[in-house]
């Protein structure tokens, strides 16, 4: 028997969940709770916002995973996302998902590079060091495409965290909060 079960790539089957378990991953976390900050909707458009994720990326086979427990969604580069509609959520939920992202993608590098757009573990798993092996799938795909790979972090122990994987600050904004971006 292994220490790490074995990673798979995603499939639509996943969905439900990885979802969940990236809801309870995240359910503490700075950007999220900004984006979704009412304890009682949370839940909902949480996983509204991650299942959008996962339908535009799931398609590209870039989505690693262990039982679904632990998760990385990654973007390779160029091509844009596939259409996944329009983020179902309310209308002040959406304004702060859209300013979110448009602080992000002005802080990211230019050039083409893979991003770690989620990496979680359910709370319930965490500290296996799951997280750390599914995101080396990802990482090992960039590195094969001799491409940097870049995520943002606005949690100031996974700064720590990414380093000792390996990962540098190379730089920062401020919506809602500081906000590392990271590169590998």
């Amino acid at each position: 028997m292994t220490d790490t079960p074995e990673i798979t790539v995603a499939g639509p089957a996943d969905r439900e969940r990885i979802v969940g378990s990236l809801v309870a991953a995240f359910s503490g976390d700075p950007v999220l709770r900004f984006l979704f900050p009412d304890d009682v909707d949370y839940p909902g458009q949480a996983a509204a916002f991650f299942g959008r994720l996962f339908d535009k990326r799931v398609g590209k086979g870039t989505i690693w995973t262990i039982d679904g427990v632990s998760t990385a969604i990654w973007e390779p580069p160029a091509g844009g996302d596939e259409p996944a509609g329009e983020l179902d959520v309310p209308a002040d939920a959406l304004a702060r998902v859209r300013a979110y992202e448009e602080a992000l993608h002005g802080a990211l590098p230019a050039g083409p590079f893979w991003y770690l757009g989620v990496l979680g573990t359910h709370p319930a798993v965490a500290g296996r060091r799951w997280g750390r092996a599914v995101m080396a799938a990802g990482l090992r795909r960039a590195a094969a495409d001799g491409l940097p790979a870049v995520l943002e972090t606005s949690n100031p122990a996974n700064v720590e965290l990414y380093r000792r994987a390996g990962w540098e600050v190379v730089g920062e904004f401020e919506v809602p909060r500081q906000t590392w971006v990271m590169r590998q």
